[in-house]
């Protein structure tokens, strides 16, 4: 799997970790070893020029996914998963630090840039929340993603909760 992390943030971030939940992510998701995926992560003026370049939404956000491929997961075990550009994860760790800090679970900038990245690559690889049996699925997929890094890694202490708008 190639995937590269590049801070353009001036913010310092856990870049292995993103580097590694994102692997862990997409190998759980049966995505072929040899695909693609760029992290960005930028400040806070860079992605809100993203968010309305893209969106036609004011602000900086946590997350943008921009799906290349459009690659899915294989739908059966046996099934070759296809090989290609996934695309690329804009975060941007001034928003995670303070979704971080207001979460139920209050957690740190890094915890909840991992939980973005997760949520990155599931939008890339086709999954949305816009529906309620939608963000079920999402939300459950992601936090069992979560959760199973977490568990490998051997963190303790609660998942970060989806703060995901």
């Amino acid at each position: 799997m190639s995937i590269d992390v590049n801070n353009e943030s001036g913010t310092e971030v856990d870049e292995q970790a993103i580097l590694d939940i994102a692997r862990y992510a997409l190998a759980r998701m049966r995505i072929h070893p040899l695909s693609e995926l760029s992290v960005i992560v930028v400040d806070a003026d860079a992605m809100e020029q993203l968010h309305i370049q893209w969106m036609d939404l004011p602000g900086p956000t946590d997350v943008m996914s921009f799906p290349m491929d459009e690659l899915r997961p294989p739908s059966k075990d046996d099934d070759e998963p296809p090989q290609g550009l996934l695309g690329d994860i804009v975060l941007c760790p001034e928003v995670a630090e303070k979704q971080g800090r207001e979460a139920d679970t209050q957690h740190s900038m890094d915890e909840e840039l991992q939980l973005l990245t997760v949520h990155g690559v599931l939008h890339l690889l086709g999954y949305d929340h816009e529906e309620p049996d939608e963000k079920a699925e999402m939300f459950g997929l992601q936090a069992a993603i979560v959760d199973g890094w977490r568990a490998e890694k051997g963190l303790t202490g609660p998942s970060p909760a989806p703060t995901v708008s």
